[in-house]
């Protein structure tokens, strides 16, 4: 930046000279704090009194433009549960930051701008599916994902978990652990690795779509831009719908983006360690991704077939599942692991296997795995017995 001011004054007196003024400021390198008024002021001094006489001034304000330097799409009251029988609300938020003045965002739905209706107040969570009178569009002319596996007869047997699966009961002996057996902890259950669920409803219209707008001004100058897109979820249109997120400002030469694909999760893959689970040890089940990409972000929760968990209760939140001291009772066990998002929900199942701790007589665990009284009087004498032979 740079700014010039001259000044001339003359007389008809021939003993003053014409006289020419230039001032010149520079901004080599202009920020968001350079913003705001400048001030050029020409004088002379005074040889009599040395003082600086203003023989004029000027002012001029620099206003600094500054592009968005992120952009992100998130889903609003994530992680969220699967609803099989009843419509719910679904939000997407595109946060835009670092721009000045504020950009414009909207949204695009597989490549396509979004008509939507502006929204002044967010909508009550409790306020049902979110309904406007404009005309009817049919999108029957959507593929629909009708990709629900069917659920393995021998395991769940109905469509609820009512049913009481062969696994229910698992034997309660060990397995055998000698040195040529490599079974892993894990058996695999082709049959009844995957269940999805889709909703039992469809809607065969277009959803009506409410955009909301935010500004927030930060100490920089710069205004953060959140942009709320809800709308009526539908599982069987919305999976696998690509929505984008668009950007303009005058200080971009193009409009930045930022887009994510909604994708109810598929496939769970179960990490489970250690690979050869004895009795006491302690056992962690992991979800370590899935066969596809998940948007948003899912809920996992963990039950025991036909039984409770370790602790005693019915079921465990959370990615990971930990099985402290296992006992000789759990193997055989089946754990099953549900994975969902406001698009769908899965299931996988995984078995445990305990082999025998050579460490830890037959009969002397007791349920949580850790030596009883037996046990440990058997070691104190075994203890005593090696001291006295070395003494």
């Amino acid at each position: 930046m740079s700014h010039v001011s001259s000044w001339r004054a003359w007389r008809k007196s021939k003993k003053l000279q014409v006289l020419e003024v230039e001032a010149m400021g520079r901004l080599p390198e202009v920020r968001i704090s350079d913003n705001g008024p400048y001030e050029c002021h020409v004088g002379i001094y005074d040889r009599a009194t040395r003082e600086k006489v203003v023989l004029a001034s000027g002012n001029i304000f620099l206003n600094v433009m500054a592009p968005p330097t992120s952009i992100e799409v998130v889903a609003a009251d994530t992680p969220a549960p699967f609803s099989r029988y009843q419509a719910q609300n679904f939000t997407l938020v595109c946060i835009v930051s670092g721009g000045k003045p504020a950009p414009t965002v909207y949204f695009k739905r597989d490549g396509e701008p979004i008509d939507a209706v502006p929204l002044s107040e967010p909508p009550a969570a409790s306020s049902g599916p979110l309904q406007d009178s404009r005309p009817f569009r049919s999108l029957l002319h959507r593929d629909l994902d009708d990709t629900k596996m069917q659920k393995s007869l021998s395991l769940l047997d109905t469509e609820n978990w009512g049913g009481r699966p062969y696994t229910e009961r698992p034997s309660r002996g060990l397995t055998p652990d000698p040195n040529i057996l490599l079974q892993p902890t894990t058996e695999n259950i082709p049959e009844t690795v995957v269940s999805r669920e889709f909703p039992r409803w469809v809607h065969s219209a277009e959803p009506t779509y409410f955009l909301r707008h935010s500004h927030t001004p930060s100490s920089d100058g710069t205004v953060e831009v959140r942009a709320l897109l809800t709308w009526t979820l539908n599982p069987q249109i919305d999976n696998e719908a690509l929505f984008s997120c668009e950007v303009k400002h005058p200080a971009l030469s193009m409009p930045m983006q930022a887009e994510v694909t909604l994708v109810a999760p598929r496939g769970p893959k179960i990490v489970m360690t250690p690979s050869r689970a004895r009795v006491g040890d302690t056992v962690r089940i992991l979800v370590h991704g899935f066969q596809n990409e998940v948007f948003p972000e899912p809920m996992f929760t963990w039950t025991r077939v036909g039984s409770r968990l370790l602790d005693g209760s019915a079921e465990f939140d959370g990615k990971e599942l930990v099985l402290e001291r296992v006992p000789a009772e759990l193997n055989g066990s089946m754990y099953r692991c549900t994975a969902q998002n406001p698009l769908g929900s899965t299931d996988t199942h995984t078995r445990l296997i305990v082999f025998e701790n050579p460490n830890i007589p037959r009969g002397t665990e007791d349920s949580n795995g850790s030596i009883g009284p037996t046990g440990a009087r058997l070691t104190l004498v075994l203890a005593l017995t090696v001291i006295l032979e070395l003494t």
